[in-house]
């Protein structure tokens, strides 16, 4: 657990100071995104589009307005100028009037209405626009010299007459249009078109009205720019239509501002991620190095080397104690420590089983010599001397020897039997069987069995039938090892219970004695083909792979067997099979 919450804390604060690091580069990718869009958003609607901004991001407090000097600056450079009209008609703030001493410091509403009607004051073109974000309404007033206006208000002044331009002047105003690429069209007041003069390139435009008015509120959006000056006396407009020359997009000053910084900020963070970064993978690369060591060292078995002379002094200090780099992984070397000690028993062990395997195929040779020797001395009296023994002597020998030959072949039968299980499903007949009526029938031969006479068996089981996959010859096999074993290693007057049934979604078959039961060494290897048992008498009674094949066959079945057996408390044997 100290371990878990270790690494969790440090895992957790480099994961968020990881995830701040991509949450500020997103974060600046975002900003200049939406300042891109923002600046496009701008430039289309310049210089509507910069008196929205301003509107909208102007403080009012005290009576007193209060604009980024970014925007001040701005309108400075574009030789505008900006005023702020209160609800009383004043004006409560002004941006670069000086240049423009003629600007009136209060308006009435004749001006005020005039203005929004003409979009013009004086010789400067004006664009409003109405802020109700504070408790009283206030009006924005952005100006600013518009060439193209004073041209045509001055072409209208000189060539105009009655609203119209003169015949006499048609010509040279022509020529001074094709010159520049414009065009001028004059409307009457129920919009249709009295002249068209200049670049015939215009003409198939065809404008509409509200395309006129989209062009003056978003020029960027077209080819063409629009100034327009309306005759009070007659009523007829004159439009003046020039080639519009994209600029380069203008930027939000604040926005601006504030990416710069957060550019920096970014800038920042990678620089210092970078030492970051490097000690990071210093301090978790070394552990990981010398784990890999460890490894290799375990891998050619040498496990009594987990740390080398090297390694020691990388961990610990002269004094003994674990350096501060490793500290952190202190709970893990310990782990190491422990599975190489393991592992070293582990090695040991398999060198006794190996050690037990020889000795018992020592022992299983002694067991097929000892009968071979005794059918091999029988076979010699036999041929050398036969008619000196009598029918009795001879029926003593015959059953003698074929008593040694059935043990012998019980023996080989066992060994072929545990090379055909290693075969797995490749020899299994697997086919429905009903496993109650298959115990039934197992336990039942043994209770009709005179020689078993001295033993009681005991049988429970349900009456409806009990359906399972399985090879029927196998499953047979498995309970003539149980119930021989039961017989066998028992005392007569032992009692015996087999039980069948159901038990969530598996079959179970258990199988009960009262009888002498088992310690724990035996336990521990019933089921080891190689271990035979403590019981040294028995050594000739059986081949010692009766539990070892149990085993196997239910394993190949997909089930699991279990023992449970105290000495003098009997053995409880309970096997589970998938249904």
């Amino acid at each position: 657990m100290k371990i878990q919450r270790r690494m969790a804390f440090h895992f957790t604060y480099q994961l968020i100071f990881y995830a701040l690091l991509i949450v500020t580069i997103t974060l600046v990718a975002c900003i200049l995104f939406f300042q891109n869009m923002t600046s496009n958003e701008i430039r289309r609607n310049f210089p509507v589009g910069v008196l929205q901004q301003i509107a909208q991001e102007a403080h009012y407090k005290g009576g007193t307005i209060q604009i980024s000097p970014e925007w001040e600056k701005l309108i400075e450079e574009k030789g505008m100028w900006l005023q702020v009209v209160s609800a009383e008609g004043a004006v409560i703030y002004a941006v670069n009037t000086t240049p423009y001493p003629a600007l009136p410091t209060s308006y009435s509403i004749a001006q005020l209405l005039d203005i929004q009607e003409t979009r013009t004051l004086g010789t400067y073109a004006v664009h409003t626009q109405l802020n109700f974000s504070f408790q009283d309404p206030l009006l924005y007033v952005l100006g600013y010299q518009n060439p193209d206006l004073d041209q045509l208000v001055a072409w209208f002044d000189a060539y105009g007459q009655l609203g119209i331009v003169r015949s006499d002047a048609v010509s040279l105003l022509d020529q001074r249009l094709r010159e520049t690429g414009s065009y001028l069209q004059v409307i009457d007041p129920q919009s249709h078109v009295v002249q068209g003069i200049g670049d015939g390139a215009y003409v198939q435009k065809a404008y509409r009205a509200l395309d006129i008015l989209a062009i003056q509120q978003s020029p960027s959006n077209y080819d063409t720019n629009i100034v327009a000056h309306r005759d009070k006396l007659s009523g007829i407009t004159w439009i003046l239509y020039t080639p519009h020359a994209a600029g380069a997009p203008l930027k939000h000053p604040v926005l601006e501002t504030a990416t710069r910084g957060l550019v920096w900020f970014a800038g920042l963070i990678l620089l210092l991620a970078l030492p970051i970064s490097i000690w990071h993978g210093y301090r978790y690369g070394q552990p990981l190095i010398l784990f890999a060591g460890w490894f290799e060292r375990m891998r050619k078995g040498q496990y009594d080397q987990v740390l080398t002379a090297k390694d020691m002094r990388k961990v610990f200090r002269r004094n003994g104690t674990m350096r501060i780099s490793y500290r952190l992984y202190k709970e893990v070397i310990k782990s190491f420590y422990q599975m190489t000690h393991q592992l070293a028993q582990t090695e040991k062990e398999r060198e006794r089983l190996e050690k037990a395997q020889a000795e018992w195929m020592s022992g299983i040779s002694h067991d097929l010599r000892t009968p071979l020797a005794t059918i091999q001395g029988y076979g010699y009296m036999l041929e050398s001397l036969p008619e000196q023994w009598s029918h009795e002597e001879m029926r003593i020998m015959g059953a003698t020897i074929r008593e040694k030959g059935d043990y012998m072949l019980e023996l080989i039968s066992d060994f072929s039997l545990i090379h055909q299980l290693k075969q797995g499903d490749s020899i299994m007949k697997v086919r429905e069987i009903d496993l109650v009526e298959l115990v039934r029938c197992s336990v039942l031969k043994y209770v009709n069995d005179a020689m078993m006479s001295e033993y009681r068996f005991h049988y429970v089981g349900e009456e409806r039938p009990l359906l399972i996959q399985a090879d029927e010859t196998w499953l047979v096999r498995l309970m003539d090892n149980l119930l021989s074993n039961a017989v066998k290693h028992n005392p007569p007057g032992v009692i015996v219970t087999v039980s069948v049934g159901r038990m969530n979604d598996k079959a179970y078959i258990r199988v009960i004695d009262n009888g002498k039961g088992m310690d724990e060494e035996t336990l521990r290897h019933l089921f080891n083909r190689y271990y035979r048992g403590t019981n040294t008498e028995e050594s000739t009674e059986g081949s010692g792979l009766g539990m070892s094949i149990a085993k196997t066959i239910v394993e190949t079945h997909g089930g699991e067997i279990q023992i449970q057996s105290k000495v003098w408390q009997g053995t409880k044997i309970e096997i589970l099979l998938p249904c």
